[in-house]
């Protein structure tokens, strides 16, 4: 027997002129864990229709909000026999409009996909910026902001067929999954080429290309035994979103009666999440204050936002063949209703990654975000999150560095970071970096001394952990967040445009500068690939002296030795310090440099010099 349900009090008036404009998601597969299916169904006063599906399908539920143009269907996939159906609008017998809702069948294995893990490195890329491969898309008509390559804040022009065109340079740099800051429609008149205030969460912005692309350059990435990393954002969406400028409901987003129109920025202060003593008025506008006027808070406590929102990801895993998700402002996310997300997803693909934004200053309130931290649990709560970034180490690294060597300063402040990695649950999966889209360029820090870099790339690629290194670093790129601001931290790649003087995307015509930096990142990157030692084997660390930093990546097969010479000077370690790592090993092979090395007494160290040292039984 059908079901037909009745949301409102029939009016003819409104009836006649009720369409189906937007159905979210527009189809679904098969065969998923969870056979349970919201379909949201937009159009004018649609809530006022009677609501059928063809077929004999029963609906399981329907959900009516404060706004009559959202009506939410749900629906078990497992009692559909059919590969497609009809959802009807219908005036008494009438039938006033159609939509044909399809179940695609599901790729083979696609439930236990990989995912990327320590044995990835992450090539971050800001689309806009990185190539321009069609330039028919730079500007188009239906979206607003359009490109110009003189605004610094402006779109540039860069897309998918871009990134796809270019992927010989990435794979032969050593990265093996790429992380696309967001792809999906961002329509907002200005400063939108940076992805972050979304206005359709199901389409990709047409000035990067289609979703067809997307899902090109994933298959693309898979064939080569990589992965395409999405940027998820769930904390907020655009101001000219579809669904904010026609709300299902108030609460769909965060509202302030103090703020103009409901708008009150965020304290930013994300440590109230974990705070057993914090004030409720400070967590309230930590987890509730906009990012920004043109970005709505999210009210992911709402069932039905945080359904929306579990399924978008969801479509998005299965259609475009993801290898994970980088989460934007993880803390600032009600975190109950994330925890639901996060493990909804893994329910469904097991062996899928979650990377969360987790931009706090110690480990023990970063240790808090992954799934099965004892802090986390100290303080009533386990997110479910696989993994988070390492931003004590990333806050740390430039001053070990810069500083000069003491008891508390220098390169003990690496050695520090470390000795909190018992806080971590699962301590290869952390994101390790020394800058990404939203810091001051390491280059820039350092004066492009590419000293400074093959030191800070050295550690980031040798320890715990899963590297991440961001889109034009690795030719010494540069950019002063300070003076130029975000622009100018997001250049644009030099080559990644038919006008561009110089291409750098090519290593026959890169200067000798960037050679420099592109060699040693691609000669370490590559080495590292095949390292399951550096993967998840073991750590032994000593504790720096006179500003050199050693350690040791060990497991029953291999050992390695990592030197970090910080001096301005060359420094001669005395190896037996180090007996207990190097046993009876007396030689080895600096994995950089190529040579064969003693190392039964001394080693000698150059200044400013990193030393990998496969050691030979």
């Amino acid at each position: 027997m059908k079901k037909i349900y009745t949301i409102f009090a029939l009016s003819a008036a409104s009836v006649a002129f009720s369409q189906i404009q937007k159905v979210e998601p527009a189809f679904w597969w098969k065969g998923m864990k969870n056979p349970e299916l919201q379909i949201l169904v937009y159009g004018k006063n649609i809530a006022n229709n009677e609501i059928e599906l063809s077929d004999h399908i029963q609906i399981k539920d329907i959900q009516k909000v404060e706004n009559p143009n959202y009506v939410f269907i749900t629906v078990n996939t497992n009692e559909i026999n059919v590969p497609a159906f009809k959802i009807n609008l219908k005036k008494g017998k009438k039938n006033i409009n159609s939509y044909s809702y399809e179940l695609k069948q599901r790729l083979p294995g696609s439930a236990e996909r990989e995912s990327f893990t320590s044995k990835d490195v992450m090539y971050l890329i800001m689309p806009d910026r990185f190539a321009n491969g069609d330039e028919k898309n730079d500007s188009r008509p239906d979206l607003t902001e359009k490109a110009d390559r003189k605004l610094p804040n402006g779109r540039h022009g860069g897309d998918l067929r871009g990134i796809i065109n270019n992927l010989d340079y990435i794979q032969n740099l050593g990265a093996t999954s790429v992380w696309l800051t967001p792809v999906n429609e961002d329509n907002e008149k200005v400063y939108s080429y940076h992805g972050y205030a979304q206005t359709d969460l199901y389409k990709i912005d047409g000035r990067f290309g289609t979703n067809e692309e997307y899902r090109e350059l994933s298959q693309k990435l898979n064939k080569r035994n990589m992965k395409l990393v999405m940027d998820y954002v769930t904390n907020h969406w655009g101001v000219s979103h579809w669904m904010i400028k026609d709300l299902p409901s108030k609460d769909w987003i965060h509202w302030f009666d103090e703020g103009k129109n409901g708008f009150y920025r965020s304290n930013y202060k994300t440590t109230t999440q974990f705070d057993t003593n914090a004030s409720e008025i400070d967590k309230k506008y930590a987890l509730n204050g906009w990012f920004d006027t043109t970005m709505p808070d999210i009210n992911q406590k709402n069932p039905l936002v945080l359904k929306y929102l579990t399924q978008n990801a969801i479509w998005w895993i299965e259609y475009a063949e993801l290898g994970g998700f980088r989460v934007d402002t993880y803390p600032y996310n009600d975190k109950e209703a994330m925890a639901k997300w996060a493990k909804a997803i893994t329910d469904e693909y097991p062996k899928f990654n979650i990377v969360g934004e987790t931009w706090l200053n110690t480990a023990g309130q970063i240790s808090a975000w992954q799934k099965g931290s004892k802090t986390g649990e100290a303080a009533g709560y386990n997110s479910n999150l696989p993994s988070v970034m390492d931003f004590m180490l990333y806050g740390d690294m430039p001053k070990a560095i810069k500083e000069k060597e003491s008891w508390d300063t220098g390169m003990v402040k690496l050695y520090n970071v470390f000795t909190s990695d018992f806080l971590y649950p699962d301590i290869n999966n952390v994101l390790v970096f020394f800058e990404n889209h939203d810091t001051e360029r390491w280059n820039e820090i350092f004066n492009a001394d590419p000293k400074a870099y093959k030191l800070g790339l050295t550690l980031i690629s040798t320890v715990r952990g899963i590297p991440q290194i961001y889109y034009g670093s690795e030719i010494g790129m540069k950019g002063d967040k300070n003076k130029g601001g975000d622009a100018d931290i997001r250049r644009d790649f030099p080559g990644g445009w038919k006008s561009d003087v110089q291409n750098a995307l090519n290593p026959s015509s890169q200067t000798p500068e960037q050679k420099d930096f592109y060699q040693f990142t691609q000669k370490l990157l590559n080495w590292r690939k095949g390292k399951e030692v550096i993967h998840t084997g073991k750590t032994k660390n000593y504790v720096p002296q006179d500003g050199v930093f050693v350690y040791f990546r060990y497991d029953g097969k291999e050992s390695v030795m990592v030197v970090l010479n910080n001096n301005e000077k060359d420094q001669t370690l005395d190896l037996k310090r180090f007996a207990e790592s190097l046993g009876n090993i007396t030689k080895g092979k600096d994995i950089i440099s190529g040579k064969e090395l003693s190392v039964q007494n001394t080693l000698t160290v150059p200044a400013k010099t990193s030393m990998v040292i496969e050691l030979q039984n």
